[in-house]
C-alpha cells in the first residue's frame, strides 16, 4: 500500500497501536485527562483545594492559650498573699487580741480571781490561747467545781464557772469545815453554819468518801421542809444513812433509794410523836420511843 502524496508505502504497525494512540489523545467520558480534570465539567468556585484549606487555616482566631499560665500564676500569688494577711492578722498583729475577760457563773468567787487563776495576760493573741490549759488552772479553785474558756471574737475571753455547793458542816479544830458532795472542802468557818447539818463520825479521808457522797446524796433528795428540820447525818456501814431531827427525833433512812416512798411514809409517822423511825424499807416502817 502506497500512503497518500507519494510517500513510501505505511509499514502495518502492531495490532491495537491505533486504538492505544487514540486513547492517549481523547478522555472518556467521566474520567480525568492527563491535566486531571474531568472532561465537560466546569472550574469548581474559589480555587483549588489547597488554596481553599489555606484559606480556611487564615480566618481561624489566634489561639489564648499563652495567656493561661500567667492567670495560674495571678491566682497562685492572690491566694499567698490572702493567707499570709490572715496569718498576720490572727497572730502578729494587734487586732485581734484579748483585751476583756468576762467571768460568768461566780457567786462567792470574786471574777478578778478567776481571771488571774486562769493566767490569760492582756494581749495575747486569741489564735494563740490555750483553752484547756486556763480551764485546768480555773478549776484548782477550791470553789469552782467545773470551768470552760471560750473565744468571743474579737477582742474577749470568756470563763463559765460552776462553783461548789456545801452540803455538810464538819467540825475541826478551831471551826468547822463546809464539804460538798465530793468531800471537798469549800470554805472554813469558826461558827457552825446555820441550817447546814452536821456530818457527824466524819471520815479521815473526806475527799472522795463514799460516807460523805452518800450523806449528802440523802439530804439532796429530801424534800425542803424535811430537809429543814435536819440537824445532823450520820452514815455507818451498818445502818446507812440516819437523820437526827429536831425535837430528837432520829429517822434510819438507810441507803438513797426509794426516796420518795420514804418521805412520804416519814412525813405520817412525825405526827405520831415517836423517837425513832426506821424508814430503810418503807413497806414496813418501824417506830418506836
Amino acid at each position: 500500500m502506497t500512503a497518500p502524496g507519494g510517500a513510501g508505502p505505511r509499514r502495518p504497525g502492531p495490532p491495537g497501536a491505533g486504538r492505544a494512540l487514540a486513547g492517549q489523545g481523547t478522555a472518556a467520558p467521566g474520567r480525568p485527562g492527563l491535566n486531571g480534570a474531568v472532561p465537560g465539567s466546569a472550574p469548581r468556585a474559589g480555587g483549588t483545594g489547597p488554596e481553599r484549606a489555606g484559606d480556611r487555616g487564615a480566618a481561624r482566631p489566634p489561639s489564648r492559650r499563652g495567656a493561661a499560665p500567667w492567670r495560674a500564676a495571678f491566682l497562685v500569688v492572690l491566694a499567698v498573699v490572702i493567707v499570709a494577711g490572715a496569718g498576720w492578722a490572727l497572730l502578729g498583729s494587734s487586732l485581734l487580741v484579748v483585751r476583756h475577760i468576762q467571768v460568768s457563773g461566780n457567786r462567792g468567787l470574786p471574777a478578778s480571781a478567776v481571771s488571774a487563776a486562769s493566767g490569760i495576760q492582756p494581749g495575747t493573741p486569741l489564735a494563740r490561747l490555750n483553752s484547756a490549759v486556763a480551764q485546768r488552772r480555773v478549776e484548782r479553785l477550791p470553789l469552782v467545781l467545773s470551768a470552760q474558756v471560750s473565744r468571743a471574737w474579737p477582742d474577749t475571753v470568756v470563763i463559765a464557772v460552776r462553783e461548789r455547793t456545801p452540803e455538810l458542816a464538819v467540825a475541826v479544830r478551831g471551826g468547822f469545815e463546809q464539804v460538798d458532795l465530793y468531800g471537798v472542802v469549800v470554805r472554813t468557818a469558826a461558827a457552825r453554819p446555820a441550817g447546814m447539818p452536821l456530818l457527824t463520825a466524819p471520815p479521815a479521808q473526806l475527799r472522795g468518801s463514799p460516807q460523805v457522797r452518800a450523806a449528802a446524796g440523802v439530804l439532796a433528795r429530801l424534800p425542803a421542809a424535811l430537809r429543814a428540820r435536819v440537824l445532823a447525818v450520820t452514815d455507818t456501814a451498818a445502818d446507812g444513812v440516819t437523820l437526827h431531827l429536831r425535837r430528837q427525833v432520829t429517822v434510819r433512812w438507810g441507803n438513797a433509794s426509794r426516796s420518795a416512798a420514804k418521805a412520804t411514809e416519814l412525813a405520817g409517822l412525825l405526827r405520831t410523836g415517836a423517837h425513832y423511825i426506821d424508814v430503810s424499807s418503807p413497806q414496813v416502817a418501824v417506830t418506836g420511843q
